[in-house]
């Protein structure tokens, strides 16, 4: 908060104020879209809105960054939590607070014990390839509210987008689907021909009103003496029934596990009583799953019944209070009817019903500010959703800090990465005390901020002001808006994130990481709505290749180059010394690739009968251990014994710190030590004579006959060292 000192400038004030309502006006379309994404009632969204920002600002580092809900949390959020609970159902959201509570205390953790690092472990390449792949489960999976069907949700997500465009082609509710286009039209418009303007507040605004004055909700609730159709009577009441059944277990299921503890204390958790109290346990769980599990199945099929509105007899006219409903196959052919199809989306504990024969709006949202509550800690759901958590943390860190990172390059500030971890731990923590899902920094809200020209994080404090004004006074105008403008709002903010370019470009560069990038694509698709697996697959690649390389690094035997330097003699077709061997090892010499190098240089010296000295160039080694330094004291120990003098140049402070204290540098002797390559090769050519140093590849340019392939003009990079004809002597 080094920040509020210049609050006392009314110019930074003001600027402040503005860029705080401007994100305002972007975030609360944007979080209740984002809660939409992550299986929560909209109004979670702006639950997550309201103290995050704040709190990230105040005890963050970046002054700019905008922090709140964001698509791809809400996306893993949602992965996370779908294998254990029903989108929307209040176990989902207890789960999705302890969720964010979780990833904040992890988060707290990584930024008290300034493990900020950590988040190098998610390499540029994953990042990519996992960032592209979620902008399009993310747009995807907004595709049925875009069309106005309901779907199943399958075992992977592409199953369900398949389900999705077959149904779409059948059903399309037309109303719904034309409010989407003028969502995705007024954004596109205003995004291209007045940019300055808040173009998802207006699509938001006008949509909203047109849902009012067109009635778009069109819902009614209805009885069962409505129903005039025993199969449909005969579904409600067994998810009637279902509901009771299940609201029963909690009780069995506590008595259960009491029988389970209380036998394990008294006589061990091996005991046969122990034993069987945990299969009593288990029997009931499962059946508490088969329960739920027929629920959701009846739900389903009572959602999929097309509904008929129909007069209660011929001739009668359609009075609400008398109006039938018949599955649409069944509807009496004569009596009056409407042209619309009304679907069961709702079934009340008391026997009533909600229909709809419009589209989806927001609906109620409570009003008042989200009230305190210690999120319930189950140990069962920790275990299973723990390593999402982690998950979560590090991408919404990593994407945090990146947004931040970038800001503070633009307005030159100070950025301490394991100070805004910790912003970001107690944001999320204390989020989840007032019913918040997981949250981090958002690109588009940080360029809409430090846009409007914010200064500090006061903007942030602004921003979460005007959403408290919203949910104490303004959530009444929220009830119409169109859920299918906010998948608009989505699929419009995810756009951005499609960077095909740049997995192309990270081919280029590097065709391993290129690979990396775009296997963690198409795993991410595979494996979606399991995100977390093609992350943390896309991680251990990006490991094994980094161990693979430092086990393999690059062992250049050196030359004179035309241009005086020592080179790589095989990389620029140089001749070598017969008896000199000038090695540079490019790479840190670790117990890993010890072998190697050792390996390497024998291989080498096998092959040149005349070989007296061998001149290790340490420049590109960083660090050594224990190994390494065994390694060189027996390596030298060998080719002492055929002949073959070790000396070493250019080795850096580190590394002959760890030479000295182990005694390697006292038994090769300090005359065998240089700092600069061209005294070591002094040393060796006085201890061959002078008739050496004339001829030697190591002092005059010398080169081999070059092969017929390379006598074309060179491309590309080995371009830059086209060889140059050496003076004549």
């Amino acid at each position: 908060m080094s920040w509020i000192g210049e609050l006392r400038d009314k110019s930074v004030l003001r600027a402040d104020a503005v860029a705080g309502i401007t994100v305002a006006l972007v975030l609360i379309p944007q979080s209740m879209a984002y809660a939409q994404l992550a299986g929560l009632p909209a109004y979670f969204g702006l639950y997550a809105a309201f103290l995050p920002p704040m709190i990230a600002a105040l005890l963050g580092s970046s002054r700019q960054l905008a922090t709140g809900p964001v698509a791809v949390v809400s996306l893993l959020s949602a992965a996370a939590l779908e294998p254990i609970a029903t989108a929307g159902s209040d176990g989902f959201i207890a789960y999705a607070i302890l969720l964010a509570l979780l990833v904040g205390l992890f988060q707290l953790a990584l930024g008290l014990l300034r493990l900020g690092v950590l988040v190098n472990f998610l390499s540029h390449s994953v990042v990519l390839g996992f960032t592209n792949a979620a902008a399009i489960i993310i747009a995807t999976s907004q595709l049925s509210k875009i069309f106005g069907v309901s779907v199943e949700k399958a075992p992977h997500h592409y199953e369900t987008v398949w389900n999705t465009l077959i149904a779409a082609t059948q059903n399309t509710h037309w109303p719904t689907f034309v409010m989407a286009v003028i969502a995705f039209g007024s954004m596109m418009i205003i995004k291209r021909f007045m940019p300055k303007l808040p173009g998802v507040l207006i699509a938001v605004t006008l949509t909203t009103v047109l849902s009012l004055v067109l009635g778009f909700e069109n819902q009614r609730t209805i009885e069962m003496k409505q129903l005039d159709d025993g199969s449909i009577r005969q579904l409600i009441s067994a998810q009637l029934k279902s509901r009771k059944e299940i609201a029963g277990f909690d009780d069995r299921i506590k008595a259960a596990d009491t029988k389970y503890k209380e036998a394990a204390a008294k006589y061990g958790e091996n005991s046969f009583t122990a034993l069987s109290a945990m299969h009593a346990l288990n029997k009931e769980r499962l059946r508490l799953e088969r329960r739920q599990k027929a629920a959701k199945d009846g739900m389903n099929k009572i959602k999929a019944v097309r509904l008929q509105h129909v007069a209660a007899k011929e001739g009668a006219d359609i009075n609400e209070d008398t109006v039938r409903y018949f599955p649409e196959s069944n509807a009496p052919k004569r009596r009056k009817a409407d042209d619309l199809v009304w679907h069961i989306t709702r079934v009340n504990d008391d026997g009533t019903m909600v229909a709809h024969a419009g589209g989806r709006v927001v609906g109620q949202i409570p009003e008042g500010l989200p009230s305190f509550k210690v999120p319930t800690w189950d140990w069962g759901v920790v275990s299973q959703i723990f390593i999402s958590a982690i998950a979560i943390g590090l991408i919404g860190f990593m994407e945090a800090i990146s947004i931040a990172k970038a800001m503070a390059a633009r307005t030159r500030q100070r950025l301490d990465a394991n100070q805004e971890l910790v912003g970001q731990g107690i944001a999320n923590i204390t989020g989840s005390l007032f019913q918040s899902y997981a949250i981090s920094g958002s690109f588009s809200r940080s360029a809409v901020n430090i846009g409007a020209g914010a200064k500090t994080g006061f903007s942030s404090v602004v921003t979460s002001l005007v959403v408290v004004i919203t949910l104490l006074w303004l959530t009444p105008l929220l009830y119409h808006l169109p859920q299918a403008t906010l998948a608009a709002v989505i699929m419009m903010a995810v756009a951005g994130l499609v960077n095909f370019k740049a997995i192309h470009h990270t081919w280029k560069v590097k065709r391993s990481d290129g690979a990396i990038s775009m296997l963690t694509f198409v795993l991410t698709l595979a494996f979606a709505p399991h995100l977390e697996n093609a992350i943390v697959i896309g991680v251990l690649l990006s490991l094994g290749l980094f161990l693979y390389q430092t086990m393999k690094p690059r062992v250049a035997i050196l030359s004179r180059h035309p241009d005086g330097s020592l080179r790589d003699a095989d990389l620029f077709n140089l001749d070598v010394c017969k008896e000199i061997m000038m090695v540079r090892f490019d790479g840190s010499l670790y117990f890993a690739n010890t072998s190697y190098f050792e390996d390497t240089i024998l291989q080498k010296s096998a092959q040149s009968p005349e070989l007296k000295y061998v001149i290790v160039d340490g420049q590109g080694i960083n660090e050594i251990d224990a190994t390494g330094e065994e390694m060189l004291r027996e390596l030298a120990e060998r080719l002492e014994k055929a002949g073959v003098t070790m000396v070493f140049t250019q080795f850096k402070k580190q590394v002959m710190d760890v030479l000295w204290s182990s005694g390697f540098l006292e038994r090769m002797g300090e005359n065998r030590f240089f700092r600069r390559a061209d005294k070591a090769l002094d040393y060796v050519w006085k201890q061959l004579g002078e008739d050496h140093e004339v001829d030697c590849p190591l002092n005059t340019v010398c080169r081999l006959e070059a092969p017929k392939a390379s006598s074309q003009s060179s491309k590309g990079f080995m371009g830059l060292f086209k060889p140059r004809v050496a003076p004549e002597s």
